[in-house]
């Protein structure tokens, strides 16, 4: 990932965390505070590239490490080992995704959120 110093998504240069809030990009509900965030580098995995499918290619997150560090968020049922996040208001989404196998990362997808 290429490091995010741009007016959306800016990002404390030490830290690597959100120096703004993360609002739904449909309603404006505050779904994290500021300094939440963690900007990690992804890699995707060998299975998930060779299985292609549908739908956004999605390459930078935030990652959330405790589910109740979050303002206003929904979960899906379970899709497989994944639940989706959704604004808890006005249920729009997926703004970000949770796998089963791993209870502590949350990842927010930049792409679908704005921040204040």
């Amino acid at each position: 990932l290429s490091p995010c110093h741009g007016q959306g998504h800016p990002r404390q240069p030490q830290t690597g965390r959100n120096l703004r809030a993360v609002l739904c990009q449909r309603c404006g509900s505050r779904v994290l505070l500021p300094g939440a965030l963690l900007l990690p580098a992804m890699r995707k995995k060998a299975a998930a590239a060779a299985a292609g499918g549908g739908g956004d290619v999605l390459r930078e997150h935030w990652l959330v490490r405790d589910m109740f560090s979050f303002e206003n968020v929904g979960f899906t049922r379970d899709v497989g080992n994944v639940k989706f996040l959704v604004c808890a208001d006005c249920e729009a989404g997926p703004i970000g995704w949770h796998c089963l196998d791993d209870k502590d990362s949350f990842y927010v997808a930049l792409e679908r959120v704005a921040h204040e």
